[in-house]
């Protein structure tokens, strides 16, 4: 099947420093595996720029104008010890919840059944009022609020990043219509997320160990499943984070994780998408930085998706 890409070439001038590990660099990799992988079939389009109305269904009004006015022209902006905005960061930023606005808009009008959106910077760290984690703009929940706003009133996101989704938690916990399920190495930055802590009703978290082997993570996978069944969701929106792979630098002692991981996860949510959202799946990149292990987890975790 056909599967419609949102990136764009805006979200390369995203650049928070030659040490920092969220580099133009990773958007070139998921990309350049992408389009060199002769066996799918993408419908390409641009992100556009998100749309104040839509960033302020998450974010305060006073937040996002904040990010607005504070947006450097030249030089670096610190936003937290690890976010850090350059010149061409809020194009990027606005470009990377523009990519999840326009693919839940596409899925809703009936104009494409899947999507992946290559963007950067990442979002789930983002909380309503706080920018973290090389988060700026909540990516996902920013798309959930727009796609309940076009009809489809029961979103559920499965995140599966070595990091705890917070910023999204934050944004959906005790929201009607809202589901969120997220799988995390515990211990772990940023030290929430363990299944352990209070959560409401529509938060389920699940935890796999420092090291853990797939079997023992797709285990833990596994476990949120059937809350996610039950959630009965309209749309499934996927935050794919590939930092939970083995050659990853980021997961302190790592997981173990193979590019056929994800892409076992991805059929796992399409057997869900299948029964309850007529197969609605948009997938949006968060974390991922070993090149290489990136553009491989990509393009397994696509040709899941691809998948009829």
């Amino acid at each position: 099947m056909s599967l419609a890409l949102y990136t764009h070439t805006d979200m390369l001038d995203h650049r928070p420093g030659e040490w920092h590990p969220e580099r133009p660099e990773r958007l070139k990799a998921v990309t350049d595996a992408l389009t060199d992988a002769s066996d799918l079939d993408l419908a390409t389009y641009e992100a556009p720029l998100v749309e104040h109305a839509d960033l302020i269904r998450v974010h305060p009004a006073s937040y996002v104008a904040h990010i607005q006015d504070a947006a450097p022209t030249g030089g670096l902006l610190q936003l937290d010890p690890d976010t850090l905005m350059s010149a061409g960061s809020l194009n990027a930023s606005r470009r990377a919840a523009g990519a999840v606005v326009a693919a839940v808009r596409a899925l809703a009008a009936g104009e494409a059944e899947r999507a992946f959106c290559a963007v950067r910077p990442p979002g789930h760290h983002a909380e309503p009022a706080r920018p973290m984690g090389f988060c700026i703009f909540s990516n996902v929940a920013v798309g959930a609020r727009v796609a309940q706003a076009a009809g489809l009133s029961r979103v559920a996101v499965i995140d599966f990043d070595v990091h705890h989704g917070n910023g999204t938690q934050a944004a959906f916990a005790g929201q009607e219509g809202l589901f969120l399920a997220s799988i995390q190495q515990w211990p772990m930055w940023p030290g929430t997320g363990h299944p352990s802590e209070p959560a409401p009703a529509n938060i389920v978290n699940a935890v796999a160990p420092p090291g853990a082997s797939p079997q023992v993570w797709r285990q833990a996978f596994e476990s949120m499943m059937p809350k996610l069944d039950a959630f009965a969701p309209d749309l499934i929106i996927v935050s794919a984070g590939f930092d939970a792979h083995r050659r990853d630098p980021i997961g302190e002692a790592g997981q173990s994780l193979e590019a056929e991981d994800f892409a076992w996860a991805t059929r796992a949510v399409l057997e869900v998408a299948r029964r309850h959202s007529k197969a609605r799946v948009v997938s949006s990149l968060e974390g991922g930085y070993d090149l290489e292990a990136l553009g491989q987890s990509s393009l397994a975790h696509v040709r899941a998706l691809a998948e009829g």
